[in-house]
């Protein structure tokens, strides 16, 4: 019987977050499933949008023996720390390594791993791998559509896949494709010729959304190209708050030879640089956006969907900027919800007051951004939660989640869900667990820039984005960037970059 190593690890590293993700923020998953080992990761990854899942359930129909390791993820974040990282990947390589008479290793990764002590997480990970397996054994890994792909882990890996949709509703798809990619490679036993691609210029996360043009066009053209020549081809569009030189998007392709995957990853790159244009639109000021869907709620039949984009946590934001709800408030909103701000003294002392109570609080606002603050006011308390529910919508997919101690305030006619945990507010069940409907809201301020998207557009009249404080920035040309490649533009025609300072070297230290 086909034995397969498999495991997961994800984490997306916004450098410039205020909250480094620690070795209990993998063990309870955040928005991810919690940590499993051994058995019990098949146990986990059944039935939800995650890659390993899709790879389960298609490799148990290939009739292959599963070995498995270890899954974890964690909500994005500043840097992994190190004690994390070496403690996770320890269990997944020595499982690797323990494993014995393997046919194949497949990892579910994201592809934006900075750790305290490492630039390129998963370069490096694959490289311990591929140390413990040998040179021969396929390798295959599923990535995350925002992976900053790094040459490191396309020399180690015998194929790379990432999603093609954000909001990404085809994660367990990928890890599907994956299995039938690594199929391929057992049936014909020949390694594939490699492309690899970086692209010239930074694209802001609010405009890879592949609902729109350009980036739906995009990934249609892609899918279009692959062929039995070119099997398998992935555009990751990156993700554009990590200083580090491997930052940015790219394109990788496997092909029967190296002209064809030469000739496929060029097409696909030519097509992404000549719609350099397309990948910037209209964001509004936290006044502008509440007293534009207020005009805009006054001829709606559905509500108006505001993205705070800057705090979203889904992007290493803390999930608790204070910004949207004041402009709410300091405009007379009315019928309107926020979600979710992360805050467990307030949800603890909501839970303390009791529903029907008024509480006054200092609200948010705990994670230091610039130009934010605690939101200190008096609330009433309308309903309190364990935290615990199921998210049906596409993007989670029907996971369990634990948003811990919750609580419905209400301040006028403005409503906010204060969580205990952070997660994206990508489900229309993150209103719903504390007793908020969404679609009879006339504004709803969703922390997250695009995933909320799977799950809301039904329900939506219209869409803004806004800029808030937070931790990332929907210009990415704001932010201090001191360590990306030279030359490559901050932004969609923006300057180029040119390090003051010659950049450290990407450390490979075991620890």
């Amino acid at each position: 019987m086909t034995r397969i190593a498999v495991g997961g690890f994800l984490h997306e590293t916004n450098t410039f977050a205020p909250t480094k993700a620690t070795y209990d923020d993998f063990v309870h998953g955040g928005g991810w499933p919690a940590m499993a080992q051994g058995a019990d990761v098949l146990k986990v990854m059944r039935n939800i949008n995650v890659g390993l899942a899709g790879f389960v359930e298609a490799a148990e129909a290939q009739g292959w023996e599963m070995v498995p390791t270890l899954s974890c993820g964690a909500s994005p974040s500043a840097h992994v720390t190190k004690d994390a990282y070496e403690r996770i990947v320890k269990v997944m390589v020595g499982g690797i390594a323990a494993a014995r008479q393997l046919d194949a290793v497949y990892l579910d990764l994201h592809g934006a791993m900075v750790t305290e002590h490492l630039d390129d997480g998963e370069g490096e990970l694959l490289a311990r791998v591929r140390e413990v397996i040998g040179k021969e054994l396929p390798l295959v890994v599923s990535l995350d559509l925002h992976a900053n792909v790094t040459p490191e882990m396309v020399e180690h890996a015998d194929a790379l896949i990432a999603y093609r949709t954000y909001p990404h509703v085809d994660m367990a798809d990928t890890g599907r494709a994956a299995a039938r990619h690594l199929a391929l490679l057992l049936r014909t036993e020949q390694k594939l010729a490699k492309a690899f691609r970086q692209l010239p210029f930074l694209i802001p996360i609010s405009w890879q959304c592949t609902n729109d043009h350009p980036t739906k066009g995009i990934y249609q053209k892609l899918a279009a190209l692959e062929d039995e020549m070119v099997p398998t081809l992935s555009f990751a569009p990156g993700f554009p708050a990590a200083d580090f030189p491997g930052c940015g998007p790219s394109v990788f392709a496997y092909g029967r030879t190296q002209a064809d995957a030469d000739t496929a990853a060029d097409e696909v790159a030519r097509l992404i640089v000549g719609h350099e244009n397309d990948f910037d639109g209209r964001i509004f000021t936290p006044d502008e956006g509440v007293r534009h869907a207020m005009e805009l709620a006054t001829r709606a039949s559905k509500p108006i969907i505001i993205a705070d984009t800057q705090d979203n946590p889904g992007a290493g934001g803390d999930s608790d900027t204070t910004g949207m709800l004041r402009a709410l408030v300091r405009n007379n909103a009315s019928r309107a919800a926020v979600g979710v701000i992360y805050d467990p003294q307030s949800a603890k002392a909501a839970h303390a007051a009791g529903v029907g109570a008024t509480v006054t609080l200092a609200l948010g606002g705990k994670s230091g951004i610039p130009g934010d603050a605690p939101y200190k006011e008096t609330f009433v308390v309308e309903k309190l939660s364990d935290g615990k529910f199921i998210a049906p919508g596409p993007y989670y997919g029907g996971r369990d989640m634990d948003m811990g101690l919750s609580a419905a305030l209400r301040i006028g006619d403005v409503r906010v869900v204060v969580s205990s945990h952070k997660a994206q507010l990508a489900d229309q069940s993150m209103y719903r667990y504390v007793g908020i409907e969404p679609s009879e809201q006339s504004i709803l301020v969703n922390k997250s820039s695009v995933h909320f998207r799977a799950d809301f557009e039904p329900i939506a009249e219209k869409l803004l984005i806004c800029a808030a404080p937070g931790a990332m920035p929907a210009d990415t040309a704001a932010l201090p960037w001191t360590r990306l490649r030279p030359g490559i533009r901050i932004k969609p025609n923006g300057p180029a970059f040119a390090p003051e300072t010659k950049s450290r070297t990407t450390s490979s230290a075991t620890g």
